[in-house]
């Protein structure tokens, strides 16, 4: 009975692990997040207080949903789409920002709520 037993287990450890191996066969579908790039000014550029700047969104980003702030002060944007389906946004960097690194934050959700974030860091400068 024991020898049974034992050849049951194995029989049914070969046919669970592959199952495991793909994620337990569940069919849940992965989250697709915005993306953001083209960004400008470039990555630990200097810019003056108040400089403009931009960067592109993913096509599946909900435009109203992009929020932008920089060191915690929310920042107007206008946004548009582009021929390749992205969505482009433009805006300023606040004019009291001066002398410091300051870094653009993004956050955004697709249109089926998949949230992202993202962002690049500039070094504004005295004046």
């Amino acid at each position: 009975m024991k020898r049974n037993y034992g050849a049951w287990v194995f029989v049914l450890m070969l046919v669970a692990g592959p199952s495991w191996a793909y994620g337990g066969g569940g069919s849940s579908k992965a989250c697709a997040k915005p993306k953001f790039g083209d960004f400008v000014p470039a990555e630990n550029a200097e810019v003056a207080p108040g400089s403009a700047f931009s960067f592109t969104a993913s096509p599946n980003t909900s435009p109203n949903s992009i929020k932008v702030t920089v060191k915690g002060l929310p920042v107007p944007i206008k946004t548009m789409a582009e021929k390749a389906g992205d969505v482009l946004v433009s805006g300023a960097l606040p004019a009291q920002i001066m002398g410091a690194y300051a870094r653009v934050e993004i956050a955004a959700e697709t249109q089926n709520r998949c949230k992202g974030s993202g962002g690049w860091l500039v070094k504004i400068a005295e004046r």
